[in-house]
């Protein structure tokens, strides 16, 4: 059940949070103060501390958290100590890629079913799952108990598909196409849409300075052209 009382942006940081504690692990890190953990990600302690406060008291004063009982604690706030099933729909290229990652697994999650419409994709058989067409999503999510749908259709195909997946029962919707879905409240949907993602990133790179916000006042950060100029200048050529 949700926690209403936990920011959204709150919970995004978690899953950083648990990643960096993990590399942290296999560095041979025991212990490490909210400090330290605020420079390996370039935040700050403050929020850190803050951040995990929503969840109960994991550290003590003067001497930090325990890396491997933090990353329990993590793991179990987002639910991770277990496997969860995820279905994709969808198995053109974008699809095919995700079907095949094989970053899921080792982070809690499993591709258990894989829908497609194209009557070329539907009967291959990918990492033991056989491809089953989009008119078997909800009775498939019903039977396997998934919760977690994947989007990896065309834009004017999604809203039908997250109707289908929500009608069997996801309650989770990854959601790779350039629309935005809509959905019940009790649905949760986030976006991975790479183009909104660099045309913000170009923001960032106008040649007369961009706005910035400090200490709640507009300022205007040095020309990028001047600092890519002088840049170039170190390096030899």
């Amino acid at each position: 059940m949700r926690n209403a009382a936990v920011p959204d942006i709150v919970i995004r940081r978690l899953p950083l949070y648990l990643r960096t504690l993990r590399q942290l692990r296999r560095e041979g890190w025991q212990t490490i103060s909210s400090e330290e953990l605020a420079q390996q990600l370039g935040s700050t302690a403050a929020q850190i501390r803050r951040d995990l406060s929503y969840f109960g008291r994991f550290g003590k004063q003067g001497y930090g958290y325990s890396v491997a009982a933090l990353i329990r604690e993590l793991e179990s706030v987002l639910q991770l100590d277990r496997l969860w099933n995820v279905a994709l729909v969808g198995y053109g290229k974008l699809g095919q890629a995700i079907a095949h990652y094989r970053g899921f697994a080792p982070n809690g999650f499993r591709i258990a079913a894989i829908f497609a419409k194209n009557p070329e994709h539907v009967g291959q058989i990918v990492n033991g799952i056989v491809v089953l067409p989009e008119t078997e999503i909800e009775r498939v999510i019903r039977e396997l108990d998934i919760r977690i749908g994947i989007i990896a259709v065309p834009a004017e195909a999604a809203q039908e598909v997250a109707n289908r997946l929500v009608a069997g029962g996801v309650r989770a919707i990854l959601n790779y196409a350039p629309v935005m879905l809509h959905v019940p409240p009790e649905v949760t949907v986030r976006e991975i849409d790479p183009i909104s993602m660099l045309q913000s990133m170009t923001y960032y790179l106008r040649e007369d300075g961009y706005p910035s916000q400090e200490n709640g006042h507009a300022t205007t950060v040095p020309h990028l052209k001047a600092t890519i100029a002088a840049e170039k200048h170190q390096v030899p050529s």
